[in-house]
């Protein structure tokens, strides 16, 4: 079974079982929390979508760590006019162990 949960923005196609990394949560590791807003759930042919969420349905994950992403450089150039400006940005992250899916 698969389902379609938004977290932080952002959507992700989840399974029992994955790791995932997602914007940050506040939550301490080794809590579990529940993503309720869950978009579409699927097994095998038969498919549910939400309008925009599906009413009832749930995934419930496992915190296993909190981190930051690689640093991703950024660099801002005007030709011919001496202007140059380096910047970098480390973006927090949560991973997540997704334990079941309740559709």
């Amino acid at each position: 079974m698969y389902a379609v949960v938004k977290t932080g923005g952002k959507q992700y196609r989840v399974t029992a079982g994955q790791k995932l990394k997602v914007e940050q949560i506040p939550a301490d590791v080794g809590a579990e929390i529940t993503l309720d807003q869950v978009l579409m759930a699927g097994e095998g042919e038969t498919v549910k979508i939400g309008a925009p969420f599906i009413a009832g349905a749930s995934v419930k994950a496992t915190v296993v760590s909190h981190g930051r992403h690689d640093k991703v450089k950024i660099f801002k150039m005007r030709r011919r006019k001496h202007y140059q400006k380096r910047q970098g940005h480390r973006q927090n992250y949560t991973e997540l162990r997704i334990e079941a899916i309740a559709a």
